[in-house]
């Protein structure tokens, strides 16, 4: 089903096709489109539930913080980049034993930055590498090897695929390798929904309600200043965000409810609009939401259109 429409001075050019569920505060599916049931990879959207899994594994941080970069993908800013040596230090190891790929900070502001002071693309930049920090730290609590903590095979990853399965409410249908070279695990837009509505819903002492919460108390640590993610969590009082590759998105607010998207073209610009819309039929309302409904369409140098819910 077509979820976005690209409108330029009045006419459609594009649409986006793909697929979103919206449960209520009880869990039910009260609107879907699209394949909702069967798997796709939520990419970086599982990272809350893979943190539930290090936590059930032994992770422990020095600081609660922690837990919001190694959730999140971050951006690539100072403090980014500080926090995932400080995860790293606290386990006896530096940026060397990151196994994620290099690369520069998604910020272009600062990648900019690292390019006109010399610098290149190395694993700590990698948006991912607070993730992989926490991994790392979960290895050396365990006493598991570190050079292989990437194979899917190995025993953290068969924790963390527990996790996400358990959580989810259902068993992974396919694993596969994610772009920082981790495995990534295939489940349903609905379970991905409930799996967040799992961390939002559950106790206050809970592994599952303590990444929710460090979340969405420091949500710059899960993406970056003004990303989307962190303005959806600022400007939304008690809403989980987390993004992921190729066009996937999953929320949830405790008490009122959870919506996971994937847009079938991968494409990332189409998400806000289409979430805005499915937060409207919860009865969400927020300035931060009339903010995001759009996304400007630019001809000239100036605003021509935008990319609007179409469903």
């Amino acid at each position: 089903m077509i979820l976005a429409e690209v409108v330029r001075s009045g006419f459609v050019e594009s649409v986006h096709y793909g697929s979103v569920v919206v449960l209520d505060a009880a869990g039910r599916v009260v609107a879907a489109v699209g394949d909702v049931a069967g798997p796709s990879f939520p990419r970086s959207s599982n990272k809350p539930l893979q943190t539930v899994g290090m936590l059930r594994a032994g992770l422990r941080t020095a600081e609660p913080a922690d837990l919001a970069l190694i959730s999140g993908s971050h951006f690539g800013e100072p403090f980014h980049v500080a926090r995932t040596r400080q995860i790293l230090a606290t386990a006896g190891l530096d940026e060397s034993a990151l196994r994620c790929p290099p690369a520069l900070p998604s910020s272009e502001l600062e990648r900019d930055i690292v390019l006109r002071d010399g610098g290149g693309a190395t694993p700590i930049l990698m948006n991912c590498s607070g993730k992989h920090a926490g991994m790392l730290a979960t290895c050396v609590v365990n006493g598991w090897s570190l050079e292989d903590y990437r194979d899917a095979k190995h025993p953290l990853q068969v924790a963390l695929a527990d996790a996400v399965s358990e959580l989810a409410g259902e068993p992974i249908a396919a694993t596969g390798i994610d772009g920082c070279g981790a495995p990534c695990f295939a489940v349903s837009l609905t379970a991905l929904a409930r799996g967040f509505q799992r961390l939002v819903d559950a106790p206050p002492t809970s592994f599952e309600r303590l990444v929710a919460d460090t979340m969405r108390t420091d949500p710059e640590l899960v993406a970056g200043t003004g990303e989307d993610d962190t303005l959806l969590m600022r400007g939304v009082p008690g809403l989980l965000a987390k993004g992921g590759a190729e066009g996937v998105l999953a929320v949830a607010v405790a008490g009122v409810g959870a919506v996971a998207i994937k847009v079938g073209d991968g494409a990332m610009r189409a998400r806000m609009p289409v979430l805005v819309s499915a937060l409207r039929r919860l009865g969400l309302t927020a300035p931060v939401l009339d903010e995001l409904a759009t996304v400007p369409v630019i001809g000239g140098g100036v605003r021509v259109g935008e990319v609007r819910a179409a469903w």
